[in-house]
């Protein structure tokens, strides 16, 4: 099994948490792709992708992300398990925390995506997120904050790591 990780990251935390996750599961397993370098299609290679995606300014998709946005809409999903994670501040933008990680889901389930790794909203102090499920108990993917709990990250992507290979075995 290959796993394919593509991500968008202009600070490299998005970056850094993907070559995290990738040291957590295995380098073996999963192999990295930043949106800057590869057209998203190549994500259609793998079964089972994960997304890495951040949330600029006021709700905002990050740029690598934005620039690939409207292909997203051309890529049939079916078959195809997707999890994600984001990166947001939840302080400094409360109303808008992990929001582009919300959009991403919407975009990729309406393209026949089976998502897996939903995160427990247990943890986090914010205002609004697009990136809760109906019942608002969980975010649709892994939410990281580097800015406001950074200490926090390490944990839980390995937690996230784990639970998301648990899920995909189980299918």
């Amino acid at each position: 099994m290959k796993i394919g990780l593509f991500y968008g990251s202009t600070t490299c935390y998005t970056e850094i948490a993907a070559e995290k996750i990738q040291a957590t599961i295995g380098a073996e397993l999963i192999e990295l792709h930043n949106l800057k370098d590869e057209p998203l299609a190549h994500c259609l290679d793998y079964d089972f992708i994960i997304f890495g995606i951040s949330t600029w300014d006021y709700g905002e998709l990050q740029e690598d992300w934005e620039s690939c946005w409207q292909d997203i809409a051309d890529l049939d999903f079916s078959g195809k398990t997707i999890a994600l994670y984001g990166m947001g501040d939840q302080i400094g933008y409360t109303e808008w925390f992990q929001d582009a990680l919300g959009m991403l889901h919407e975009q990729v389930t309406a393209q026949g995506a089976q998502l897996i790794g939903y995160w427990l909203n247990k943890g986090y102090e914010f205002s609004a997120s697009k990136a809760l499920s109906a019942d608002k108990s969980h975010f649709v993917g892994l939410s990281l904050d580097e800015d406001n709990q950074y200490d926090l990250s390490e944990d839980r992507i390995n937690q996230w790591c784990e639970q998301i290979l648990i899920e995909y075995a189980e299918l």
